[in-house]
């Protein structure tokens, strides 16, 4: 038997996922993103006037994890029991990584796909004076454990 969204009923609305018969499990995913840019404004990053665009970025995603249930409209609110955020600078933009956690009936995938997403928007907010062009790009979930559907590692690794 193929496979099949669940979040819509049998006519085709869009609802939320009961989960309350599912046991509470461990659960883990982690995501990434990529914000391109050129080098001069990756120069400028220490020297930002609003400050340390990486912090800044760092702690938005970890409260865009928490806000995740009311971003997106099927997600539910989860209790997060961890949430990291890291940015690094490479040589042509930044690359960002989250890790969120929990012990609940359902993942926390779209938890770390927040983080990342606006842990990049952050980036491209603390930058975009220098110049608009800067492209945020290749978000993606990269592991997932836990829950019925079982372990996720993505195969291929950013190039």
């Amino acid at each position: 038997m193929p496979k099949k969204l669940s979040h819509y009923d049998a006519k085709g609305r869009a609802r939320m996922v009961d989960v309350s018969a599912k046991p509470r499990t461990a659960r883990e995913a982690e995501a990434s993103a990529f914000v391109r840019m050129k080098p001069a404004v990756l120069r400028a990053l220490p020297s930002n006037p609003k400050g340390d665009p990486l912090e800044a970025a760092r702690m938005a995603g970890i409260m865009g994890a928490k806000r995740t249930a009311d971003l997106i409209p099927m997600c539910h609110p989860l209790p997060l029991s961890h949430i990291a955020v890291t940015l690094r600078v490479c040589e042509n933009g930044v690359a960002i990584a989250s890790k969120v956690k929990t012990t609940a009936e359902t993942g926390v995938e779209m938890e770390a796909l927040v983080a990342a997403s606006v842990a990049a928007l952050t980036v491209y907010d603390m930058c975009k004076a220098l110049d608009k062009g800067i492209e945020i790009r290749e978000l993606r979930l990269e592991r997932k454990s836990g829950g019925k559907s079982g372990d996720y590692r993505r195969k291929s690794k950013r190039k």
